[in-house]
């Protein structure tokens, strides 16, 4: 009887392969991250070699049509990308697997089906295989997911949900699972390839062919390429060496919920997530060569910080900031710090000419006709800037020669104000900074978050005179004991010929320590770009 299985094994697999054109191996990039010393994850990448005939790809639920409307427009634009990857690792010797769960009848006569249905039957089977895994192990359902998909992580307009809902009951298909087959546009080559949803079914043929190295493609990432029974956590606990396509994936996440970045970024942390728990990913190029694929949507903001004083440590404190606020929201971050020999250049600066956003930290400098031109370009496209503390009195200084140019009209100009100096006042020997919300203004989206009590910021206040008629005071500083006498903008926002501007004369090392600050300084940065700002949760500036 074992002779005999034996047999039927290597008929299986001689009619599959017999006329199978294939290379010997693939080498690819990978990456993962594990703990540093300091308990940080940080990223590592390592090359593997994966032997074709023993490596499979999985396509997980490509399905035709879904609930979400924006769901089925991310898969058919990653469709024809994901096609090319599966013809290439089928030409090259490799097996793949269609997966569309629950939708195996629709192929019930397909020869991919059958195939499925008639492989031989694997000696052993793991654990549960069959069934959904909610976690790899303790450690990850510990860790617990990156974001928050407890609604089904539709990202839909409300109203264009509805019409889509409609729609699909108009043509036949349940408003709620409305998937019949794949999608369309993913070949399946019925002399070579396996359909099946099936746990045990997907074993008997990665064990009759002696398969050991497995590449997932599909979606949706936090959900069903993770969990199915062939997804990624049940491949990695049972011995396969698994492998995330991580530029052929999408989420399931809606922006509105936690934590409030963009759908593309929230994928990204899932894939993140997916790196540290369960097992390492790769990208479509390591087989077909040229760029990964990137959704048309996926347009990460950029920033460029231009960073020249002294006096309030940001070259060291706004880098921090942005990693932990910006950058864990895929917005990309240029540093573009003074030259330590010449304390007028600002060399890097032509990154400015790709910025969405130029946010200033500069104290008295006089920048070359160059590189203020590039300011001044930036903002006649209408782009906007975010200044703190010595953003007021950037650029009025004497130039050492004529390649250099002073703009003391940069505070009346962009910021909207005539900046006067400051009251000196430094705790204990002398009063506190006082603020508090404007109330005429208390509703402004910048305000979202931030407490409308009183605080003591660590900086000392700043005098600013003359508003222009577009600036918009969101909080203003006092002196304690002095509330009655002193009354000073301290955040405002400005348009200056169709530019965003926002501005706080807050921003010294201390005040990057209050959690209100940095609220404030993450809402006027998203309200610049005019990106969306999280609501009212503790949790965007506590994340860890």
């Amino acid at each position: 009887m074992k002779q005999l299985s034996v047999i039927i094994i290597l008929i299986y697999l001689a009619l599959d392969f017999s006329s199978h054109v294939h290379a010997e191996s693939y080498t690819l990039n990978t990456r993962y991250r594990n703990k540093d010393a300091s308990g940080h994850w940080a990223i590592r990448e390592q090359k593997v070699l994966w032997n074709v005939k023993e490596t499979a790809v999985i396509v997980c639920d490509m399905w035709d049509l879904h609930h979400c409307k924006n769901a089925v427009g991310r898969v058919r634009e990653m469709t024809p990308r994901m096609n090319q990857f599966i013809n290439k690792a089928r030409n090259s010797g490799s097996f793949i697997i269609h997966a569309p769960s629950s939708c195996t009848k629709f192929y019930n006569d397909h020869p991919s089906r059958q195939r499925a249905l008639n492989a031989p039957k694997a000696k052993d089977y793991p654990k549960a295989i069959e069934n959904w895994c909610n976690w790899i192990d303790k450690a990850e359902e510990q860790q617990g997911y990156p974001i928050d998909h407890s609604d089904g992580g539709e990202d839909d307009d409300p109203v264009e949900h509805a019409a889509w809902a409609k729609h699909l009951s108009e043509i036949g298909r349940n408003p709620r699972s409305p998937w019949k087959r794949q999608v369309e546009g993913i070949e399946i080559d019925p002399k070579y390839d396996a359909i099946s949803d099936n746990g045990f079914e997907i074993w008997n043929m990665l064990e009759a062919r002696n398969i050991k190295n497995v590449m997932l493609v599909g979606v949706h990432t936090n959900m069903c390429v993770l969990g199915r029974p062939f997804g990624l956590r049940n491949m990695s606990r049972n011995g396969k060496n698994v492998l995330l396509v991580r530029d052929l994936t999408d989420a399931m996440y809606n922006p509105a919920r936690w934590p409030y970045v963009n759908h593309f970024r929230g994928t990204e942390l899932v894939v993140e997530h997916i790196e540290e728990r369960v097992c390492p990913t790769t990208t479509s190029d390591q087989l077909l060569g040229g760029k990964t694929f990137k959704f048309k949507g996926d347009n990460p903001p950029h920033i460029v910080f231009m960073i020249g004083e002294k006096e309030y440590s940001t070259a060291l404190t706004l880098p921090a900031f942005a990693k932990r606020h910006l950058e864990y929201r895929g917005i990309r971050c240029t540093f573009v710090n003074v030259d330590e020999n010449n304390p007028n250049n600002f060399p890097g600066l032509i990154a400015l000419k790709d910025a969405d956003l130029l946010f200033v930290s500069v104290r008295r400098r006089t920048p070359s006709k160059i590189q203020l031109e590039l300011i001044r370009n930036h903002f006649a496209k209408g782009k906007p800037l975010v200044g703190i503390r010595t953003a007021s009195h950037a650029f009025d200084s004497d130039p050492p020669s004529n390649k250099y140019v002073r703009w003391s009209e940069f505070d009346d100009a962009v910021l909207g104000v005539d900046y006067k100096g400051h009251y000196g006042n430094k705790p204990p020997k002398a009063p506190a900074t006082l603020v508090s919300v404007n109330r005429h203004t208390a509703n402004h989206s910048i305000l979202t978050g931030i407490n409308p009590d009183a605080f003591e910021a660590k900086s000392h206040l700043y005098k600013n005179k003359k508003l222009s008629k577009n600036v918009k005071v969101l909080l203003t500083g006092t002196l304690e004991g002095q509330d009655n006498v002193i009354n000073e903008p301290v955040a405002w926002t400005n348009t200056v010929n169709g530019s965003r501007v926002f501005y706080t004369s807050l921003g010294s090392k201390e005040d990057f320590n209050l959690s209100v600050f940095k609220r404030l300084l993450l809402n006027g940065v998203l309200w610049a770009i005019d990106e969306p700002i999280p609501p009212a949760d503790p949790r965007v500036i506590a994340h860890n």
